[in-house]
């Protein structure tokens, strides 16, 4: 039995190399929103109901079908005002149900990764195969729509499975080389980027995507008003922007469309924007942005930090036992 998922190694967050990020900024910055597409009755899964309440689940369905009609529209002109650049975690099969919305996004040169097809199909209980088709479909989607490699990968509904990081690397260098799949927002483990273990041992990392700092988890699980919400989302930003000082950091606020972009939420996320785009030195970007400039500038020396400090840990551990044995013998 695995004592952990054996996605990366531990590498404690002190003494590591040094990150900074272009023009010498001390943080990265980005917003990811999820721009999702839910089915009405979709077929069941054994593992997770799509809908808490009985079918027909309308009130769900049309809250998020607010979100594509309205909320969309409302949030984009926001992230437009602060000069923030969307990263989305796509349903693909928005693509083909709102093209409106995925040509608006083109407009503003915002980036699209994978979130799977629909976001009420989950990746429980799929074979290898079919998983991998999953993927590929949803990629193969943002490149036909919009001529973007697909670097990222969010699993649909958070719904991961052992092997969706390697299979997510696999297809991403079948279908476009060294450009696509090369990152992960489904680990939640670090403040900033770290190698990731895959078994075609591809270039490939994790990129910090905040639950604490999501939409839905803050007003659906957690129940916080707005306004504390708007507050969380500074108090973040000031811890992470101090810890610059001494090495880069990384913040991301995750939003969706129908809970961020009501209207009496708005405000409190706006002034949010404001605060943390009003300092200099942080870099607004997106997570492909990230993704390419860690892998280019910082990943080798990870690696070799993280092999260092393994083996160290290693032979202390070794050291450690024999003197304990040692001990135990002279009694």
């Amino acid at each position: 039995m695995k004592s952990d998922p054996g996605f990366y190694d531990y590498w404690p967050y002190e003494n590591r190399p040094k990150i900074r990020w272009p023009g010498g900024k001390k943080m990265a910055f980005w917003v990811a929103p999820n721009i999702e597409f839910y089915e009405l009755n979709p077929p069941s899964n054994p593992s997770r109901k799509a809908w808490p309440q009985p079918y027909p689940a309308t009130q769900g369905y049309s809250i998020r079908d607010y979100g594509n009609r309205v909320g969309h529209q409302r949030q984009m002109d926001l992230l437009d005002k602060y000069g923030i650049r969307g990263s989305i975690s796509l349903s693909t099969a928005l693509c083909d149900h709102h093209p409106e919305i995925i040509q608006m996004c083109k407009e503003r040169d915002w980036e699209f990764f994978s979130h799977g097809i629909y976001n009420t199909r989950y990746t429980y209980g799929m074979s290898e195969q079919q998983e991998r088709d999953m993927i590929k479909d949803s990629m193969e989607t943002i490149y036909r729509h919009t001529g973007q490699k697909c670097a990222g990968y969010l699993a649909p509904a958070l719904s991961h499975s052992e092997l969706t990081l390697d299979l997510f690397a696999e297809v991403g260098t079948e279908l476009f080389g060294n450009e696509g799949g090369i990152y992960t927002c489904d680990l939640f483990h670090d403040d900033q980027p770290t190698p990731i273990h895959t078994r075609s041992n591809k270039p490939f990392v994790s990129i910090p995507y905040s639950l604490e700092m999501n939409d839905t988890i803050a007003f659906v699980v957690n129940k916080i008003e707005p306004r504390r919400y708007g507050e969380m989302l500074k108090k973040n930003f000031d811890r992470l922007y101090a810890e610059g000082d001494e090495s880069g950091t990384i913040m991301c606020i995750p939003t969706h469309n129908y809970q961020v972009s009501c209207p009496h939420r708005m405000k409190a996320f706006e002034e949010a924007l404001d605060y943390i785009t009003s300092h200099d030195d942080v870099w607004v970007t997106t997570g492909k942005e990230i993704a390419d400039y860690y892998l280019a500038h910082y990943y080798e020396q990870a690696k070799i930090d993280i092999t260092q400090k393994n083996a160290i840990a290693l032979n202390n551990a070794v050291a450690l036992d024999s003197a304990a044995a040692q001990k135990k013998g002279a009694k």
